[in-house]
């Protein structure tokens, strides 16, 4: 039995500073989640914003959407939401975790681990009354054909979503990559060593070879609304 579809509901938006930024000029980020229809249940991968301390609210400008307005628009509500994923625990994607209490949350232990200690994330947000969470120490498989991947880098614990749908693989990448021209580059850079190409080259993750064996069809973001895809 597989998952039957995978939306992506729109969580809001912020302004990522030009410190922060390549070029120095300041950049508005979406964030994205995903609903995943399973036959087991729906499955929620990341929750949207949190609120923070005021430093950070106007460091940021987040712009939220309530959650509960999101996920009306991926035929889903609240009370229906059975299983949450976090691909990480800043404040960007596990805002909405606290009305979902009881839940269970899917996270790596090592980046709750992380989330726990001073400075890391909005503490509220990770500890909450009804904090339900289901630790994880590597790959796992959910329900059938929902299956998570650790893809460390942008946090150690950060994982991912491969989701089997009746029309192809999707893998919910989360921030593995800020944007899909990052998860482009590593392919390439990947296939390139693969080919044998002489000279320098850059060096992809080694989880980025494990999810290809997936086979996906489509790779998605969450701060991106560009959908990687590939090569006929």
């Amino acid at each position: 039995m597989q998952a039957s579809d995978v939306r992506r509901v729109r969580l809001g938006t912020f302004v990522r500073p030009g410190e922060e930024t390549s070029d120095g000029n300041p950049r508005v980020e979406v964030v994205n989640g995903y609903v995943l229809h399973h036959p087991g249940g729906i499955v929620l991968v990341d929750t949207g914003i949190g609120v923070t301390d005021d430093e950070t609210e106007a460091w940021y400008r987040p712009v939220r959407v309530p959650l509960a307005d999101a996920l009306a628009t991926a035929a889903a509500d609240l009370e229906r939401v059975h299983l949450v994923v976090n691909c990480h625990l800043h404040f960007d994607h596990c805002g909405g975790n606290p009305a979902l209490a009881g839940r269970p949350v899917v996270t790596q232990r090592t980046e709750l681990q992380a989330a726990q200690a001073t400075g890391y994330t909005a503490p509220a947000l990770v500890d909450f009354a009804g904090a339900r969470y289901e630790e994880l120490d590597g790959e796992a498989e959910l329900m059938a054909g929902l299956i998570v991947v650790p893809t460390p880098g942008h946090t150690a614990g950060h994982q991912s979503v491969v989701v089997r749908c009746d029309d192809g693989t999707v893998v919910v990448a989360g921030q593995s990559h800020d944007h899909a021209d990052g998860f482009t580059g590593d392919v390439l850079a990947l296939q390139a060593r693969t080919e044998g190409q002489d000279g320098l080259l850059p060096v992809a993750p080694d989880w980025i070879e494990r999810l290809l064996r997936f086979d996906p069809r489509r790779v998605v973001f969450a701060h991106d609304d560009a959908v990687w895809e590939p090569a006929p």
